[in-house]
C-alpha cells in the first residue's frame, strides 16, 4: 500500500482560511434558519431592544415596546420612544 501525497502543502494560511470559511458557513446556516421564521426573529429583536434599553433605565414595558414597533401609539416620553426606535433600526 503506497501513501498518498496531496498536491499541496498544509500551511498556516490554509488553516486560517479554512477556519474563517467554516465560521462563515455556520453564520450563514444560522441566519438562514432565522429567515425561515421571520416572526420569531422579530420577537427576539424586540426582546433584545427592550432588555438592552431597560438596563439603561428606559421605562417602557415589553408590551409598550412591541406596540410601538408595530406602529401603534404609546404614551411615553418622546426621548424613550426615540431610543426604542433607534435601537430597533440599529439591530
Amino acid at each position: 500500500m503506497s501513501s498518498y501525497t496531496p498536491p499541496y502543502q498544509l500551511t498556516d494560511t490554509i488553516l486560517a482560511l479554512s477556519t474563517e470559511i467554516a465560521a462563515m458557513v455556520k453564520e450563514i446556516s444560522i441566519r438562514s434558519s432565522l429567515s425561515t421564521q421571520p416572526q420569531l426573529h422579530r420577537v427576539n429583536r424586540i426582546r433584545s431592544v427592550h432588555s438592552s434599553l431597560a438596563i439603561e433605565h428606559n421605562s417602557l414595558t415589553l408590551d409598550q415596546v412591541t406596540a410601538l414597533l408595530n406602529g401603534k401609539r404609546v404614551l411615553a416620553p418622546q426621548q424613550e420612544i426615540l431610543e426604542i426606535q433607534n435601537a430597533f433600526r440599529a439591530l
